[in-house]
């Protein structure tokens, strides 16, 4: 009985091979071009999609509390510029009585278009898949509005998960005649939180984006390396817009528009390139001879 992928152990012996091909097969995919589109998309996604979670969810928790949640996470996805979007929303939805049937649907389909465009992306990453098994129109109509359905929930428990560990965060523990305050160990278990909750979307979209079943294990893995690649990135672009950039001066009022942007292009290239990785690894067991000799 094998225990080892003979796959992996290939990739061990030849990983800088490995790498080259990913790295040849992204550019053939014009990766970078299809992260430009899922952007550009998710931009306009993010703020509608964001409106109709928060109305939603406003029924069973406070909007303030769902707003403090957001900025928090929200910083994770674009990095610097989460502040802006939050104060978008919150101004929406101090308007919220402006909102027609035409408005709602609008904002619904719009908040679909990401989704959509993602999928679109994968199968060209996973062309392979493709290629044996197409998907049915009416299951790729409903995958966007399911991941809404879950980032809604997500966010539900995210919420609740927060104010009970900021509560925490506030307790002192008393111990050995000294008082210890619970607010590190409450800001580590929120980090944590947000971590496991963007690994859970990653693994989430590795596997149901792309044709056909993916092994959770695989899936996962993709997942992890992908999360921490984006937490060394976000942080570069953190410190990159407030040390060096010129942004500000150069694009004006679009600033915000353009760094949520650029953030989100980065974070789409990343997630397609962890796809590529995946697709490399599923091919391997027919370019064993030509890893070997790359």
């Amino acid at each position: 009985m094998q225990i080892i992928d003979p796959r992996l152990l290939l990739i061990l012996r030849h990983p800088a091979a490995f790498s080259l091909r990913t790295l040849r097969s992204f550019q053939r995919n014009q990766g970078l071009l299809l992260a430009g589109a899922v952007a550009y998309y998710a931009l306009l996604s993010i703020v509608p999609m964001l409106i109709l979670i928060v109305i939603a969810l406003s029924h069973v928790i406070s909007e303030a509390d769902l707003l403090l949640t957001l900025g928090r996470y929200l910083d994770w996805v674009v990095p610097g510029q989460a502040s802006a979007i939050v104060q978008e929303l919150a101004h929406f939805l101090d308007h919220r009585q402006v909102i027609g049937w035409v408005l709602l649907l609008t904002m619904l389909f719009s908040s679909s278009l990401a989704f959509t465009v993602l999928e679109s992306a994968m199968s060209i990453i996973f062309l392979h898949r493709v290629v044996q098994r197409r998907r049915r129109w009416l299951i790729s109509a409903l995958i966007p509005y399911a991941y809404i359905l879950c980032l809604g929930l997500g966010l539900l428990l995210v919420t609740l998960m927060t104010g009970s560990l900021q509560a925490l965060g506030d307790e002192q523990l008393e111990l050995l005649g000294h008082d210890w305050s619970l607010g590190r160990p409450a800001n580590a278990l929120l980090y944590l939180l947000g971590f496991v909750g963007e690994v859970a979307v990653l693994t989430s979209i590795y596997m149901v984006m792309p044709v056909g079943r993916l092994s959770l294990k695989h899936a996962l893995f993709g997942a992890v390396v992908a999360a921490c690649l984006w937490e060394g990135s976000r942080r570069l672009l953190v410190w990159y817009f407030t040390t060096l950039s010129q942004i500000g001066l150069v694009y004006g009022s679009l600033t915000t528009a353009i760094a949520v942007l650029l953030s989100l292009e980065l974070a789409a290239t990343l997630l397609l390139l962890g796809g590529q990785v995946i697709a490399e690894f599923e091919r391997l067991p027919n370019q064993a001879q030509k890893l070997q000799h790359v």
